[in-house]
């Protein structure tokens, strides 16, 4: 039996079918907010992109998953203190998300600049649109952000705090969720270990996919879709924290069951696969077809059964016997997170320099304003060049950049709070 499938899963074990997962909820993510805004595909690619947020709640599981089976393993106490397990986390997400908004910032400046589409005349670090889901316009939900507004939402996102809005997204809107996930992370120490002491694990899950589907349908009953609501269900992190504790308790039940040798065989595994599937695509039909409840009650929590017999099931994947695949999957799992941050700035530049070069790039040289008029369209076909970019943009940055911060912040954190704690 291999590491994958031991009857206790240790510390050391390592998951890399969940790393191979991890990679492609990141990329779905990317092609959830890109791919939708090519015209000639209109009349279908909604059916691939509008449960794009089931990347995003699963990546939220999964974290619950594998940050208890590295800081718990097979005992019911945290392997460090909390200090430096908050310091190791806030080393992590802070240079990526920092990075990610100071490009997107600089890249909304330009393109409002250069204005190549009509669309890129309006672009402004002040421009958000209000989080509804209730038809309005776009006029009517376009907004510029005043002075005061501007500078208590550069605090917010300095602080990690963004997500905590619940009217608008600013800056570089996909970073919401590493504010919700740093909330997580401070959380943690505290829930965890309570959670591990729960024996009925698998009504626990239950009750927590309950309490999680308790905001939705209050929204559904009491209000019309608008704001502050939908902002609230969408990211805040108290009412989305019901996924990272399921992704603890499910990490509860597969060491539970691995203790007792009772994990999966193929045929259970393909079944749930298979369940997971139907869920996805119906899913996908109800979100084109039915009413906008419907969205908010598989954004928060309907998913959630799939999400979790997801991991689980991937989880029991045996380790790959090449070495080289091994490094490759731990490659692109730590690419995920900054998937997730940078590739809606990497699509503005990736569209905006191949409408230059499908116009008369050359005029660039003589008339940048000549040269932006010129400017052609995107294409479609250039679409799987812009996702293998990403990718190993991604990969690289995670690698030499914010490693390297992670590492210089907690050569001068660490030392810190361990003093304090003595």
């Amino acid at each position: 039996m291999d590491d994958s499938r031991s009857s206790a899963a240790s510390r050391t074990q390592r998951f890399y079918g969940l790393e191979w997962l991890r990679f492609l909820l990141g990329l779905y993510i990317v092609i959830f907010h890109t791919l939708h805004t090519y015209p000639s595909i209109s009349d279908w690619s909604g059916y691939v992109t509008n449960v794009g947020f089931f990347s995003t709640s699963a990546f939220f599981v999964l974290s619950g998953f594998l940050l208890t089976h590295v800081y718990f393993g097979a005992t019911g106490a945290m392997r460090e203190p909390a200090r430096s397990f908050w310091v190791k986390r806030f080393a992590n997400l802070y240079p990526l998300h920092i990075g990610s908004v100071l490009l997107a910032m600089a890249i909304s400046t330009l393109v409002g600049y250069l204005a190549i589409t009509d669309q890129d005349a309006g672009a402004s670090i002040r421009f958000v649109l209000y989080d509804v889901n209730d038809g309005s316009s776009m006029a009517s939900i376009t907004h510029y952000m005043s002075n005061p507004e501007l500078v208590i939402n550069i605090l917010l996102n300095l602080t990690l705090l963004h997500a905590w809005n619940p009217f608008y997204l600013t800056f570089n809107p996909v970073t919401w969720s590493i504010s919700t996930l740093f909330f997580f992370y401070l959380v943690f120490p505290w829930i965890a270990p309570r959670l591990l002491k729960i024996t009925a694990l698998r009504r626990a899950l239950a009750l927590t996919n309950l309490v999680y589907l308790i905001p939705p349908l209050l929204v559904i009953a009491l209000t019309d879709f608008g704001a502050p609501e939908t902002g609230l269900l969408h990211r805040n992190p108290i009412i989305r924290l019901p996924e990272f504790v399921a992704g603890i308790l499910l990490y509860a039940l597969y060491r539970q069951r691995s203790r007792q040798d009772r994990l999966l065989g193929p045929g259970a595994q393909a079944l749930l696969l298979g369940g997971v599937a139907v869920a996805v695509v119906a899913g996908s039909w109800l979100l084109q077809h039915a009413e906008h409840a419907w969205y908010y009650l598989l954004h928060n929590g309907l998913f959630l059964p799939a999400q979790l017999a997801l991991i689980y099931v991937v989880a029991h994947w045996p380790s790959p016997d090449s070495a080289r695949v091994k490094r490759l999957a731990i490659r692109l799992g730590g690419a995920s997170l900054p998937m997730f941050a940078l590739h809606v700035p990497l699509f503005v530049i990736f569209t905006r320099a191949e409408r230059v070069l499908a116009g008369e790039p050359s005029l660039c040289l003589t008339s940048l304003s000549r040269c932006m008029d010129a400017a052609g369209s995107a294409s479609l076909w250039a679409y799987p060049l812009f996702l293998a970019v990403t990718v190993v943009f991604c990969m690289l940055f995670q690698e030499r950049v914010v490693v390297r911060v992670r590492h210089w912040l907690q050569r001068r954190l660490l030392p810190l709070v361990r003093a304090d704690s003595r």
